[in-house]
């Protein structure tokens, strides 16, 4: 019986997500983090269904079967699914459990697994972030198809919150969307200089773009603390404010290679420790070998 293992990156929300004027404009543009899911399969013919532990994870045990169907033959399997990444916060832990399932079950049958063919699985099964990209993406979430892959980015800190509770992604998605041609206008605009700021290395601009992606999602997924996390920010001089578009986190950006870092990380810390309680500080992940496409459309 063989046994496959495969992982996936989480993300902190999203740099940027909205709706841009074109058809299927749905889109988000990633922000991954060092927060990993790991699944493990080991196969079985004896057994006609496939098991998964922890048994909740309901989806990754779909996908299993799905990728099983394509194995003449394999029919079960146990499934385990490990993860790091808090669920329900907008961190991308359902994405992050279905890629490395497709990636874990795909090791074990000797199949083939590139971005493509996880992304025609995992449209099967509910919208999807873009972590199974090397990378910061733009990505249709809705439509499960790379946009654009826009490169990396040097590291940075996320020095988080949690404003409590969970969110369903799939009936997030399902919400109506409320943005006027105006703001999808604004939008693609957003990702345009969100995509030259990756290109540039321009950690203050994509703070910015950042912020002002967190504001115009307000009116769909509002988030109490969004301005005291503004504040914040400013008064420690970080770079913007991310948050989990369909999720409950909000994070201060900080530049990790700042001479000032310690002393802004420290301060952003106590004062949202003050604000929300407990505070978690993640470290985005940067890859050198990730190549921009300059915004443009890619397979």
């Amino acid at each position: 019986m063989d046994t496959g293992v495969g992982t996936a990156y989480g993300t902190f929300g999203e740099l940027l997500q909205g709706e841009l004027p074109e058809e299927a404009g749905d889109f988000l543009v990633t922000l991954p983090v060092a927060r990993w899911a790991r699944a493990s399969f080991r196969c079985d013919p004896a057994m006609g269904d496939v098991i998964v532990r922890p048994s909740h994870k309901e989806k990754a045990r779909r996908l299993a079967c799905l990728i099983l169907e394509e194995a003449p033959g394999m029919t079960g399997g146990v499934l385990t699914v490990n993860s790091v990444i808090p669920e329900g916060k907008g961190l991308a832990s359902s994405s992050a459990d279905l890629v490395a399932t497709a990636r874990a079950v795909g090791r074990a049958l000797r199949l083939d697994m590139p971005p493509s063919r996880i992304e025609g699985l995992l449209r099967l099964i509910e919208p999807t972030d873009g972590v199974l990209y090397p990378g910061i993406v733009a990505f249709h979430h809705r439509a499960v198809r790379l946009r654009a892959m826009l490169g990396s980015l040097p590291a940075m800190s996320v020095v988080g919150v949690d404003e409590g509770g969970a969110v369903d992604t799939v009936d997030f998605n399902r919400i109506p969307k409320p943005f006027t041609p105006a703001d999808r206008r604004e939008y693609a605009d957003l990702l345009n200089r969100l995509s030259g700021a990756v290109r540039s290395r321009d950690l203050a601009e994509v703070g910015r773009v950042a912020t002002r992606s967190a504001l115009m999602n307000q009116p769909l997924r509002y988030k109490r603390l969004l301005e005291p996390m503004r504040e914040i920010c400013r008064d420690a001089g970080g770079l913007g404010v991310a948050v989990g578009h369909s999720g409950t986190a909000l994070g201060v950006l900080l530049d990790a290679a700042d001479p000032a870092y310690p002393h802004r990380a420290t301060a952003v810390a106590r004062a949202c420790g003050d604000l929300a309680g407990a505070v978690a500080v993640y470290r985005t992940l940067s890859f050198p070998n990730a190549v921009s496409h300059g915004g443009r459309t890619v397979g």
